[in-house]
């Protein structure tokens, strides 16, 4: 049981980082045969023989199910996505919620009922849009709104995350940014689930309005994003502040805000009963308090927006709850494993996801890390300050230990999808800790569920005065020297070494647990290749050249978050300053190389490429020449010179290039992800 949520897992996970679309039949037949050669195989076991054999097709059935439950979803949430280049269309539709802010902004989750250019079959689902902080219209309002809209980003670099993967399990097919203002607009009503969850929406905004305007934006911004998901109010500032300490886990609603608000109502409940002889002698006080632990899971759910890491927490807290209604014990690494086959039931994508893998390998480390840690004797008739000195000693030797575990358990995933780590993350999170579970949720919770009624404020002060000294903390720390290192993701396969690693030492019993540690560091310590000499954009707009173990932006105000992103995933800084390089000579329209570039290479980011005399000057100085547009007929100028032009990105998406001496090796990134459902290409 404990290892079949890790066959599924990874049978989902391997689904999604297939280069071409399984059939239903071979998906369907693999699972069906192994599934029914693990039954006789049972059978055989029952009869004292084959307990090797019957295990390992179990877990191949389980394998083999997670790849199937990874095509039903895909197939269950497809839609329509955006074609070509990005384009102006005019959206009617209803604003379904206001999402998480990107790097141009806050932004609008719309559910578009016609869009201009496309036909009603091939309107997307949703779509998102940026638009200005001044303008941002309630959920619930349907707008009329000018946007410049094209499809879900494709991977910034070869071989980095997906976001249009991510968008088609969202059911977002189209992004893009304002141009202009809303404007009301009359619409037929929308379908009753989108009615109940532009509701549900339309509560959470003014709560979260309500709570930055009684907090003021410092500390309202952060506790708006702890109750309602909602962070369109939280400043650059604070995010980096937060990165840099290993504290931005707090900003997001996931298994620690359900642990504490769960934990919070089952105490809180459990103490008044016990309090109340009446109903301690008639009520079974540990169940009660248990099923106001659901509805308070239940409530936080509903106004978080039940974004994919609350809606797992959500689930792995009511399994728990569900234990104790059932006299089972609530903590158990069974208990997880049910908790995470019902995720990946619901959601396979998740085993793809960051946050699930984190949240998972967590709480199966702290899970087995309670198991194992011995239990005190307690003394009779001690003095109660020396009880006191051995519970302080106690809880603190608890709460390095499980920081100090989860941290290991989270460090691989941490590194190859986020390239950071926070060096002062422990002591911050020990010193965090006490203020988040008995301070800052506890209270935010309760001035949240009063903020209604216009009582919620002294409860919300005080949750502000903790979310003040979390900020403390975290500046504290993001300042001091060497806060956060840029680590280089290693080869994919290492991920999945360091997670059977951590499911070794965490599952098995025994001494070979242990065999599990070399393979948990497999994403640390294995060696790195040398990183690539240039990055190009996905459109051909911009590029980047390494020197040394840093990254030189030809356009640093130009496709920004790409860059940063490319540049942590191969171990390089990228210069914070947004002013040209010298080593490149820029005009309004193109680059040129300088005396002393690390790379010779020509950019030119216009829709209009040069003409042939344009282009034979950029190849006289340079060995690599990009074109946003389509070339003209290669001058000879040009024909020992690496030209990439509009249809090469078109086709094939960003690129990396490696100089191999005289030679340069390109490795794009759409043969990397294959033809799958989400990236928009056909089969030839």
């Amino acid at each position: 049981m404990l290892w079949a949520p890790v066959a599924f897992g990874l049978g989902a996970a391997g689904y999604l980082e297939l280069r071409a679309e399984p059939s239903w039949a071979l998906l369907a037949g693999l699972a069906a045969g192994l599934a029914i050669l693990a039954v006789l195989a049972g059978r055989r076991l029952a009869r004292g023989s084959g307990a090797g054999l019957s295990v390992f097709l179990v877990l191949a059935a389980f394998l083999a199910a997670g790849a199937l439950a990874g095509k039903v979803r895909s197939h269950a949430v497809a839609a329509p996505i955006l074609a070509g280049e990005r384009a102006v269309m005019t959206i009617d539709g209803f604003v379904v919620d206001v999402i998480s802010p990107g790097a141009g902004g806050p932004r609008l989750l719309v559910a578009p009922v016609r869009i201009s250019r496309l036909a009603p079959e091939d309107t997307p689902k949703r779509v998102r849009v940026t638009v200005e902080a001044e303008d941002l219209p309630a959920p619930g309002q349907a707008i009329r709104l000018r946007a410049m809209l094209g499809p879900p980003p494709p991977p910034a670099a070869p071989g980095a995350y997906d976001f249009a993967r991510d968008a088609w399990f969202h059911g977002v097919g189209g992004v893009g940014f304002a141009i202009g203002g809303a404007e009301p607009v009359v619409l037929d009503p929308p379908p009753w689930r989108l009615r109940a969850a532009m509701a549900v929406n339309a509560f959470r905004w003014p709560l979260a309005s309500r709570i930055v305007q009684d907090m003021g934006v410092a500390r309202g911004g952060i506790a708006a994003a702890m109750v309602t998901g909602h962070e369109a109010w939280i400043t650059p500032e604070q995010t980096d502040a937060m990165r840099a300490s290993g504290l931005a886990h707090i900003l997001s609603i996931s298994g620690l805000h359900m642990a504490i608000v769960g934990g919070f109502a089952f105490g809180l409940v459990r103490l008044l009963i016990a309090a109340w002889p009446w109903a301690a002698l008639r009520v079974p006080g540990k169940k009660v308090a248990a099923l106001a632990g659901l509805a308070a899971v239940g409530t936080y759910l509903v106004i978080s927006g039940a974004p994919p890491p609350a809606l797992r927490a959500a689930i792995t807290a009511t399994v728990a709850f569900a234990a104790i209604l059932f006299d089972r014990q609530a903590i158990t690494l069974h208990g997880l494993a049910v908790a995470a086959l019902i995720i990946l039931l619901v959601q396979p994508e998740s085993a793809g996801a960051p946050g699930f893998q984190m949240s998972f390998a967590a709480t199966a480390a702290l899970v087995a890390l309670s198991e194992a840690w011995p239990r005190p004797v307690r003394e009779i008739s001690a003095p109660w300050w020396i009880r006191a000195i051995q519970g302080s000693l106690s809880w603190l030797a608890v709460s390095i230990g499980a920081s100090f575990v989860a941290g290991m358990a989270t460090g691989p995933f941490a590194m190859q999808h986020f390239n950071r780590v926070a060096v002062w993350g422990l002591p911050a999170n020990l010193l965090v800790a006490p203020l988040s579970s008995f301070v800052i949720m506890p209270f935010l919770a309760l001035g949240a569920a009063l903020e209604p009624f216009g009582l919620g404020g002294p409860f919300l002060a005080i949750a502000g005065w903790g979310i003040a000294a979390m900020m403390g903390i975290a500046d504290g720390f993001a300042s001091a020297g060497g806060a956060q290192r840029v680590v280089a993701s290693g080869p994919p396969f290492t991920l999945a070494l360091a997670f059977v690693g951590l499911m070794l030492l965490c599952l098995w019993r025994g001494r070979l647990r242990w065999l599990g540690a070399p393979l948990a560091l497999a994403v640390a310590l294995w060696p790195r290749a040398a990183p690539p000499d240039v990055w190009i954009a996905p459109d051909g707009t911009t590029a980047a050249v390494r020197q040394g173990r840093e990254a030189v932006l030809l356009r640093p105000d130009a496709r920004r978050f790409g860059a940063e992103l490319w540049g942590r995933r191969r171990g390089l800084s990228v210069p914070e300053s947004a002013a040209p390089s010298p080593l490149y000579a820029c005009d309004r329209r193109s680059c040129v190389p300088a005396a002393g570039a690390p790379v010779a290479l020509a950019l030119s980011w216009s829709k209009a490429a040069p003409d042939a005399d344009g282009l034979a000057a950029m190849c006289a100085g340079a060995e690599i020449v990009v074109l946003r547009g389509a070339a003209p007929a290669v001058p000879p100028a040009c024909r020992d010179r690496i030209v990439l032009d509009a249809d090469d990105f078109a086709a094939n998406g960003a690129a990396e290039l490696y100089r191999r001496g005289d030679e340069w090796w390109i490795v794009w990134a759409q043969p990397l992800r294959g033809v799958r459902p989400w990236t928009g290409v056909s089969e030839r």
